[in-house]
């Protein structure tokens, strides 16, 4: 059948539904409806901008080169549900209504275009001043001292695109939640103090919140059933000095999901709305997004990728591909140091340092049956090896069937 999409409709503040019928033979209605395998995909486009306007500028029109790269992978891959980190939010969703106009919607270099009828992107916290000189630079303001590294609000943000209906009334954000109010936070440590866990004062502590970007538990109905998709992207576990600010941050916004999903951890949790506790036992979930922590190499805390992998009810799918064996072997550097199987690598970063790493995650619930799942990263030297330039991420997808 023809899939129709309306214009972006207001439900609540920052979020936006796109209605639609559902994607002709994917599913039928009603809880004993047949649904074939469905895609879930987690890419960190890179599609931010220096300033804030540049981005819906550049998506405005049609011929943006790195917009097009990214689009045809997308289209090359054809998730049904996708996250795509680092896309500059902007109000009015008018740069999300953009990309899928001028880019998505248009085929790339022979790729079928496609469409997502549904969506969703909310604030986040970079750029979002604090007030508090988080740094210890002398002085307030600018990137380092907001609630998220950004040099605008909005910069960094986040946007999710479902060929499925999503539940609005059921979305839980969580960006205002407060670091301390973690149990047992992972905070940071002035060496220079006998003092454990004080580089935050207390009166900072009491505005900082926990998401460099945003937590979203976005539920997406298929074919009668709720999968929650877990969406979020830690911040970078470096950029900072020996109190380790944001390699302890990256250790707990990761350690936020794996308490959401495990029964009897949750409790502390509070979302924007004031609603309490994580998920409910036996719902179905897909944690994804860019987690800036490689399970064996790179800057992060130990352990910090593991906690969520290790979860549980997390099932590892262990998404592979042979590019990136050839990228670590031809690049060497760092690669020839690391611990961790390069079939894994999702992020193509400095030779010299960290080198490549896994830190892309599309992690299923174990209600779930994974049918595949891939690395998007194509040999080097192969015709689309010259889409490895859209970003220094790659594009993860793991197809799961709903039992």
């Amino acid at each position: 059948m023809t899939v129709r999409r309306s214009r972006w409709v207001p439900v609540a503040a920052a979020v936006v539904l796109l209605a639609s019928a559902l994607p002709a033979g994917a599913a039928s209605g009603g809880n004993g409806g047949h649904v074939r395998d469905v895609r879930f995909a987690t890419f960190n486009a890179s599609l931010n901008r220096a300033a804030e306007g540049e981005l819906l500028a550049d998506l405005s029109t049609p011929d943006d080169p790195q917009a097009r790269e990214v689009a045809e992978v997308i289209q090359r891959n054809r998730p049904d549900v996708l996250l795509v980190n680092e896309f500059d939010y902007v109000p009015g969703n008018a740069a999300a209504d953009a990309f899928r106009d001028n880019y998505l919607e248009i085929g790339q270099r022979g790729a079928r275009p496609i469409e997502y009828p549904y969506a969703y992107t909310a604030a986040v916290n970079t750029g979002v001043p604090t007030g508090f000189d988080l740094d210890r630079d002398g002085r307030v303001g600018g990137g380092n001292d907001a609630h998220g590294f950004g040099e605008f609000a909005g910069q960094y943000g986040m946007l999710v695109l479902s060929k499925y209906p999503i539940d609005t009334e059921r979305i839980r954000t969580f960006r205002h939640f407060l670091w301390k109010d973690m149990p047992g936070a992972l905070l940071p440590d002035d060496p220079a103090t006998p003092e454990p866990a004080d580089w935050y004062s207390p009166h900072a502590l009491d505005v900082l919140r926990l998401s460099s970007k945003s937590h979203w538990d976005v539920p997406v109905r298929i074919g009668g059933r709720t999968v929650h998709f877990l969406t979020a992207h830690p911040t970078p576990p470096s950029f900072d000095g020996p109190e380790d600010r944001n390699g302890t941050r990256n250790h707990d916004e990761i350690r936020f999901w794996a308490d959401y999903v495990t029964p009897g951890k949750g409790g502390y949790i509070y979302d924007d709305a004031g609603t309490r506790g994580g998920l409910r036992p036996g719902e179905r979930f897909v944690i994804a997004g860019d987690y800036n922590a490689d399970p064996y190499d790179g800057d992060s805390v130990d352990s910090a990728a593991t906690q969520v992998l290790e979860a549980p009810r997390v099932h590892d799918p262990r998404p592979a591909s042979l590019g990136a064996v050839v990228a670590s072997r031809e690049q060497g550097g760092a690669n020839d140091a690391h611990q961790g199987d390069p079939r894994f690598d999702t992020a193509d970063f400095s030779d010299g340092a960290p080198g490549n790493l896994r830190v892309d995650y599309v992690l299923p619930s174990r209600g779930l049956v994974v049918r595949g799942s891939s690395v998007f990263w194509p040999v080097p030297g192969s015709e689309q090896a010259r889409l490895n330039d859209a970003s220094d991420h790659h594009l993860v997808r793991v197809d799961v069937r709903l039992a």
